[in-house]
Order: structure tokens, then C-alpha cells, then sequence
């Protein structure tokens, strides 16, 4: 039986992808907003591509401000994007 994979949605896209494909930002207890390439951090989460368009789209339309239920302004803008460019690019599952 296959395993079974964990599906999200982007945030910025609105398309249901693989858990592993997308990137998590994470709102931890005391606030902080930051990227989660691990995808353990404690705290509430939202999911976004790999993709600088995703995550623009998802502040400009306030849907990442929505899911974490945090006001993101433009330093918070600033990093997320730097995090999200410094990161290696994941392979897409074929399957």
C-alpha cells in the first residue's frame, strides 16, 4: 500500500501540493515570523512555493497575514523573501 502524503495548500497559489514541495512560515508562540525549512517549528504555520511569486502574492493579497494572524510589514517582507532565495531549490517529486 502506498504511503500516504500530506498534502497543503500555498498560500499565494491556492493549489494543493505535497508537503515536502512547499515551504513553511511559521508564527511561533512569542510572535516571530520566520521561515521553517524543517517544517517542526512550534507555532501556527502557512505554506507557500518555492516560488518568490507565491510568497509575493500571498502578503500583497494579506493571505499570509490571514493564516498566521500577523501583521506582516515590509522588513518582515524583506527577510522572508531573502530566506526564500537563499534556500536550494527542491527537486519535484516524480512519481
Amino acid at each position: 500500500m502506498p504511503k500516504k502524503i500530506p498534502m497543503r495548500m500555498c498560500v499565494g497559489c491556492r493549489e494543493m501540493k505535497p508537503k515536502k514541495e512547499l515551504l513553511r512560515v511559521v508564527r511561533s508562540p512569542d510572535g516571530e515570523v520566520s521561515i521553517d525549512p524543517g517544517g517542526k517549528k512550534s507555532g501556527r504555520g502557512a505554506y507557500v512555493c518555492h516560488q518568490e511569486a507565491c510568497l509575493t502574492r500571498a502578503i500583497r493579497q494579506r493571505q499570509l497575514d490571514r493564516a498566521l494572524e500577523v501583521s506582516i510589514g515590509p522588513e518582515l517582507t524583506r527577510q522572508l523573501t531573502e530566506a526564500l532565495n537563499s534556500l536550494p531549490k527542491p527537486e519535484p517529486a516524480h512519481g
